[in-house]
C-alpha cells in the first residue's frame, strides 16, 4: 500500500523554498506521489455545485493561491529524484491539447519519467465561461484531447482529425520518457467517470470515499472494464478519503478493496519549513510507515 500527498499551495510559498521542502521531505519519508490541483480561476458567486460538500460550495476561499499544476510539479521535480508527480486533477477540456501535450511531455522528460496525468472534466461551469470554452460536450472534448495527446507522445509524425481537435503532419518533441504510455488517471465517482477509466484510462483516483464506498465503486469499475475487454489489474487504483475520517485500520480495508494508493489531503497549509517537516514526519509515522507494512 502506497501513500500519496496532496500538495496544497499557500501564499507562504513565495520564492518556492517551502514547495521544495515539501517535495524533498515527502520523498525522504517514503511518500509515493505528490498530487496538485488545477483551477485557472475561481469565482466569488457561482451556481455550479461542488461535488464533495453538502452545501455544494468549495471549502476554500476564492482568493486561494492555486498554482499552475505543471509549473508546481516541475519545481518539485527539481527537488526530488523518484517520487511520482501527478495532477489531481488537470481540467483537460480547458486546454489546447497540442500545447498541453508539450507541457506534460516536458515535465515527464525533465523528471525522468515520473509524470502522471490525473484528468477531470470539471464541475465549475463559470470557470469554463471565463476561459471561453463551451461547457457542453466537454466529456467528448476530453476524449479527443487524450487521444490526440497520445498521438503526439507516441508518433514521430502526428496527425489527428476530430470534432474539436485537428492537426496534420506535426512533430512534437521531446517525447515523454514514458511515451504514449504516460499514465492517465481519471478522477470522479459517477458512472460516466468510471466508464472513462474503463474505456481509455490507465488509472482511477476516487475522492471523498470511505473503504466501503471505494469497494463499491471498484466493483462497478471491474464490471465496466470487463465489458471493455480489460481487467482490474490493467488500471492503478488510488483513493483519497478527503473529508472522511479514517484510521490506520482503514488502510487494510482500502487495500482489501483493491486500492493501491491512499492520497492524503490533511496536510496543514505550511507556514514555515520546520513546521512543515514536523507535519510530514507525523504523516510518515501515522500513515506511510503502517501502509508500507501491509
Amino acid at each position: 500500500m502506497k501513500i500519496g500527498i496532496f500538495a496544497m499551495s499557500t501564499g507562504k510559498m513565495i520564492g518556492g523554498a517551502l514547495l521544495s521542502c515539501l517535495a524533498s521531505n515527502a520523498e525522504r519519508l517514503g511518500a509515493s506521489t505528490l498530487w496538485v490541483p488545477e483551477h485557472v480561476v475561481l469565482i466569488d458567486k457561482y451556481s455550479s455545485k461542488y461535488p464533495y460538500s453538502q452545501d455544494g460550495v468549495l471549502p476554500a476561499p476564492t482568493n486561494a493561491p492555486i498554482f499552475d499544476p505543471f509549473l508546481s510539479l516541475t519545481w518539485m521535480a527539481a527537488a526530488t529524484k523518484k517520487i511520482r508527480l501527478a495532477t489531481g486533477i488537470c481540467l483537460v477540456p480547458e486546454h489546447n491539447p497540442v500545447v498541453l501535450a508539450k507541457v506534460i511531455a516536458t515535465l515527464d522528460f525533465l523528471s525522468g519519467g515520473r509524470a502522471i496525468l490525473g484528468v477531470g472534466i470539471g464541475w465549475l461551469e463559470e470557470e469554463f465561461q471565463a476561459i471561453g470554452i463551451p461547457w457542453e460536450r466537454r466529456a467528448h472534448r476530453t476524449r479527443e484531447c487524450i487521444d490526440a495527446m497520445r498521438r503526439l507522445w507516441g508518433d514521430d509524425l502526428s496527425s489527428y482529425r476530430g470534432e474539436f481537435v485537428n492537426f496534420e503532419g506535426v512533430r512534437s518533441n521531446p517525447k515523454p520518457v514514458q511515451g504514449e504510455k504516460l499514465p492517465i488517471f481519471f478522477g470522479g465517482e459517477s458512472g460516466p467517470a468510471l466508464r472513462r477509466v474503463a474505456e481509455y484510462g490507465n488509472g482511477w483516483v476516487g475522492f471523498n470515499l470511505t473503504p466501503a464506498e471505494a469497494a463499491a465503486k471498484i466493483k462497478r469499475l471491474e464490471q465496466l472494464l470487463k465489458a471493455n475487454g480489460r481487467k482490474l489489474s490493467d488500471v492503478e487504483l488510488a483513493v483519497s478519503p478527503y473529508t472522511k475520517q479514517i484510521t490506520k485500520d482503514d488502510l487494510k480495508r482500502y487495500r482489501d478493496a483493491g486500492v493501491e494508493e491512499v492520497v492524503l489531503v490533511n496536510l496543514r497549509p505550511p507556514r514555515a519549513e520546520e513546521e512543515l517537516v514536523k507535519d510530514l514526519e507525523k504523516i510518515a509515522q501515522d500513515w506511510i510507515e503502517p501502509a508500507a507494512k501491509l
